[in-house]
């Protein structure tokens, strides 16, 4: 999973999607999992505005799948764009704490840059806040932390992790800004993401695997 890749051309996020769908989530990409363009191009017309090429093929590519992509948080169906204060929203909180979205004069760039702007109760405070620089790099956080809370098949758990807990598995590029505490590790048979170092999530390609990491993380697992 060559996540450094993010950094050449968009068409490398939209690889590391199909790789980490192959790998991680119940079944590989296939055909429907997106938005054909017709339904793309209705979108466009009642929003009058044309979406940004890397958000057309982001929908065209995994659109339709709520296990890539709405596990918690959500990736906002074609249908459900909205706008606010100046940005275009394609992704809530789960609870609607926070918003991502891509500011309006951004729009004409192929791969803009992504905004989050937090839902605060004191609203004069909010603000659009740089994300990424790229939308189709949050596209792929995107995909990889809502697949890894997919449980469904019972192949995801999360904990709070105690001190070096991690310290035996393989640290992978960061794809957000190293700001935003969101990183990412590899073991035996199991993908971890762990978030401003207090809450850890662990998906496993089998049952095994995922009860291993159980029981070297001494931790107080959701479904353990």
């Amino acid at each position: 999973m060559d996540l450094a890749a993010l950094a050449d051309h968009r068409s490398a996020a939209w690889h590391l999607v199909e790789s980490f769908a192959a790998d991680w989530s119940p079944r590989p990409l296939g055909p429907g999992d997106g938005y054909d363009d017709a339904s793309l191009d209705e979108v466009e017309q009642r929003l009058g505005m044309k979406l940004p090429a890397a958000l057309r093929e982001g929908y065209g590519l995994f659109g339709r799948r709520d296990d890539l992509a709405r596990n918690h948080d959500t990736l906002l169906r074609p249908d459900a764009l909205f706008t606010y204060e100046g940005a275009l929203v394609y992704h809530v909180e789960n609870q609607g704490a926070a918003n991502w979205g891509i500011m309006l004069s951004d729009l004409g760039y192929d791969d803009p840059p992504t905004v989050c702007r937090p839902d605060l109760a004191d609203k004069v405070s909010e603000s659009w806040d740089p994300w990424t620089d790229r939308l189709s790099t949050a596209l792929v956080e995107l995909v990889m932390t809502e697949t890894v809370k997919h449980e469904d098949d019972g192949l995801s758990d999360a904990c709070e992790p105690p001190d070096g807990a991690l310290d035996a598995f393989q640290a992978l590029p960061s794809v957000l800004p190293e700001r935003f505490g969101s990183r990412w590790y590899l073991g035996d048979q199991v993908i971890l993401h762990c978030l401003e170092d207090w809450w850890l999530t662990v998906r496993a390609r089998t049952p095994e695997p995922l009860e291993s990491v159980r029981e070297a993380v001494h931790g107080d697992w959701i479904n353990g």
